[in-house]
């Protein structure tokens, strides 16, 4: 099976999976010369990227630089350091400050990848030394999907529960105007022309054409991928990588049901999405507890970790925690679809706390999604806190919604009959219909409807951090993330920690090459995206410090691939 000899076909370099990742590394790839073939797994592109709010996490970035705060790349090491400490590879890091400015900016000037840079969005602990209120995190421009032609439906939708009128994608700052299109004339008129745009696309596409967030992203990928002539095979997963002596020389892989031997001259780049999906990866993980929800896609089921530690790869496991985390709800629609949905946007508004069995809070609401699980965790190891309980009142579901309850526009006895939400008339009733303990929900009730009324949060400081008040109600006065709760009927929605992608994965140096178990590189054989341990070791510095490093390190890869290697990164003194 493994005759060096006898190939279907020969490439210079062999990508193995197409999210941001993997579609960055074929893309430079492609721009310096190299005949590039892209095998996915699946029957779309795009992998979680496109399913993603589509943040892009650099210090240092060339954009920042039109900011009024300008970042440094080292303020962004400064900050780093405090983040993840010990943990992780500090050379690969180091890799990742030095050379993730220069990778944005050729991504830009070299394909179809045009960013914003967004300020305000304050990274996750912005208050630290080093910390950014702004700059350091990128947004791709929105993207007509119409450009892609037949391809567009090549493209991996985003989340149903993401879009809006059966699939029309909406920005942030254009929610409050949509769902709300009376509170003036802009709003109405932007409203008006967003539905009038998608009742047009609708008339010969599945969903809306234009593309925001990670859609926008994954997007802009796949068309430079086109642009250059990169050859895209989907439904083609990789079985195996091929060996001669220690060397990767190329691939197995299962194209329409049939094996076929791909020579990769150059190497092969592993880029399958990490190992967050799989239920074998998670419980081998994460032993003391089970994690039986993910939001990663399905197809990121550790395919290129298992590949690359066939071929002798070692697998990086200094990370204070293997996944990046999210509270997730668990909606089992009618159709029998079951929608795992990522609490970002709800946590920190007004009118809204997280309890646990006791009916106690145990965390700032309005910090962000990996804390929020971290504190969970906690919680946990005293009291019940898995699931946990956000619990909130009629007038939060109605001004903000609640999971996959969209604001404003609602019929909620659908959500209560599927057991995704639980209402009650009195505090009590509710407590006891989700199994925690009545008193403690009510005290807890209480003391936020005291705190909220003075407008400072003594117990868990929410509002407090630069975070929790960009993703509060600016309108809400003094504290734009505390309201009390106060009008029946009161809701209760139950969340479970789901990872959203691996920070364990496969060790690599700072050309993205992987590493076997004596640290020394194996020629032919690259990782990026969630296939390589991640720089940040476990730790959640900011918005996008996951589609940040993919980007750069699919670079990387190219780069020392065509055999123009960036400079090898130092350690900073």
């Amino acid at each position: 099976m493994n005759d060096p000899h006898v190939w279907d076909r020969e490439v210079d370099l062999l990508v193995c999976g197409a999210g941001a990742g993997g579609m960055s590394a074929a893309i430079v790839a492609a721009q310096e010369g190299l005949e590039v073939l892209v095998c996915e797994k699946t029957s779309q592109v795009g992998g979680t990227t496109a399913t993603s709010g589509g943040a892009i996490w650099v210090p240092g970035n060339h954009l920042s630089r039109t900011t009024a705060a300008p970042d440094t790349t080292e303020a962004g090491r400064r900050y780093l350091d405090q983040e993840v400490g010990t943990y992780g590879d500090p050379q690969v890091r180091e890799a990742f400050l030095q050379h993730g400015p220069a990778a944005l900016e050729y991504l830009e000037r070299h394909s179809e990848v045009k960013l914003k840079s967004n300020h305000p969005y304050p990274d996750y602990h912005a208050e630290k030394p080093g910390g950014a209120l702004g700059g350091r995190t990128c947004a791709p421009l929105p993207f007509d999907g119409r450009r892609l032609g037949a391809d567009f439906a090549l493209l991996r939708p985003p989340m149903p529960e993401f879009m809006v009128l059966g699939g029309m994608m909406v920005g942030r700052d254009e929610i409050k105007h949509l769902v709300r299109p009376w509170r003036s004339w802009p709003s109405f008129k932007l409203a008006l022309r967003l539905v009038a745009q998608y009742v047009k696309d609708r008339l010969t596409h599945a969903r809306g054409t234009r593309l925001l967030l990670g859609n926008a992203l994954a997007g802009r990928l796949l068309y430079s991928l086109r642009q250059k002539g990169v050859e895209i095979m989907v439904d083609a997963p990789l079985v195996e990588l091929v060996r001669e002596r220690n060397d990767v020389i190329g691939a197995l892989v299962d194209v329409a049901g049939k094996r076929t031997r791909i020579r990769a001259r150059r190497g092969v780049v592993l880029a399958t999405g990490g190992c967050a999906a799989s239920a074998r990866w998670r419980a081998a993980e994460v032993k003391d507890r089970a994690i039986p929800h993910a939001l990663a896609l399905e197809g990121a089921s550790g395919d290129g970790l298992d590949a690359g530690i066939a071929a002798g790869g070692a697998i990086n496991r200094n990370h204070s925690t293997p996944f990046f985390w999210m509270p997730a709800s668990i909606m089992r629609w009618p159709d029998g679809r079951v929608a795992t949905y990522p609490h970002i946007r709800d946590r920190p508004k007004p009118g809204l706390i997280a309890v646990n069995a006791a009916g106690k809070r145990f965390v700032n609401e309005g910090n962000s999604y990996h804390d929020f699980v971290a504190a969970m965790f906690d919680s946990d190891e005293s009291v019940r806190t898995i699931p946990a309980y956000l619990v909130c009142d009629r007038d939060f579901v109605r001004d903000y919604g609640l999971g996959v309850v969209h604001p404003v526009w609602q019929w909620l006895p659908k959500y209560l009959r599927a057991g995704y939400l639980v209402s009650a008339s009195t505090l009590e009733e509710l407590a006891q219909s989700i199994g925690v303990d009545p008193q403690g929900l009510v005290e807890s009730i209480d003391d936020h409807n005291r705190a909220a009324r003075e407008g400072v949060d003594r117990a868990f400081g929410k509002g407090s951090l630069a975070l929790n008040r960009h993703n509060g109600d600016p309108d809400n006065k003094p504290n734009p993330c505390l309201r009390p709760i106060v009008r029946a009927p009161f809701f209760a929605l139950a969340v479970h920690p789901a990872p959203l992608g691996s920070s364990v994965g496969l060790h690599t140096n700072a050309h993205a090459q992987v590493l076997d178990e004596h640290g020394n590189p194996i020629a032919g054989l690259y990782a990026c995206g969630n296939d390589m341990s991640s720089v940040m070791g476990g730790a959640y510095p900011g918005p996008g410090i996951t589609l940040g490093p993919a980007l750069v390190f699919g670079y990387c890869a190219a780069m020392h691939a065509a055999g123009k290697a960036v400079a090898q990164a130092r350690l900073a003194a």
